[in-house]
């Protein structure tokens, strides 16, 4: 009596004492599997499946777990700028001994179904290389939390500067003073005319010295214009 089973997407003839080595399945050495997709029960009353033989079964016990010989890929790209790529691979396949073939009752056996393991095909390495990525996502928002924190500071403190400019002079109303140079002032701590009226030769150097006025100030006779301002 012989059996023809598919699994790992090849097919197999076998009797029962037969070795094979199949694609890798998920069991350890000495378990023992039983392969449901039965094609064809050969012998004295052949039953050919359509596409499996309802309710039969191949059973096997496993041997160990190896790997196929070593499969050399070489690659060469005949370019301007040439490369090649030499990879190197070995299957992983699992020893099994069939120790019986059950043209019905499979179903009943309680025998564990033989199930190609984890590392097989293309599918489970699709999966592998998505699981860090997934992880990562998981990750981006406890990155980007603190990043908030400092952008609440300067909202918060952005009243704060509108409430110290709230009280100052329009020192734009001073000759040859413009937004730049008013923004100027205003950064060495100059908001109001009546500063600019109490300055003193002292004061006026080292404004001269800060802004590089180069003598601006007495020019255009700023300390003069403050102290109109002021009387108004």
């Amino acid at each position: 009596m012989f059996a023809v089973l598919k699994t790992g997407g090849k097919q197999y003839k076998v009797q029962s004492g037969d070795t094979l080595r199949v694609e890798k399945l998920a069991a350890n050495a000495g378990d023992k599997v039983q392969f449901n997709e039965v094609l064809m029960i050969g012998g004295d009353s052949p039953v050919v499946g359509s596409p499996v033989v309802a309710d039969a079964g191949v059973q096997a016990e496993v041997i160990e777990q190896i790997k196929g010989p070593k499969t050399i890929n070489f690659v060469k790209r005949r370019r301007k700028h040439s490369s090649k790529r030499t990879k190197g691979h070995r299957q992983q396949l699992t020893l099994v001994r069939v120790t019986d073939i059950l043209a019905s009752g499979a179903g009943k056996s309680g025998v564990m179904a033989a199930e190609n393991g984890a590392g097989f095909g293309v599918a489970a390495v699709v999966a592998a290389a998505a699981a860090p990525k997934k992880a990562k996502k998981a990750e981006a928002p406890k990155a980007e939390a603190p990043a908030e924190a400092p952008k609440k500071e300067a909202k918060k403190a952005a009243p704060k500067k509108a409430a110290a400019a709230a009280g100052a002079d329009d020192l734009k109303e001073l000759s040859g003073v413009g937004p730049a140079l008013e923004k100027k002032l205003h950064e060495n701590g100059v908001t109001t005319f009546a500063q600019i009226a109490a300055w003193t030769p002292e004061d006026v150097a080292d404004m001269d010295e800060k802004l590089s006025f180069k003598g601006r100030i007495e020019r255009e006779g700023w300390i003069a214009q403050a102290q109109e301002k002021t009387k108004g």
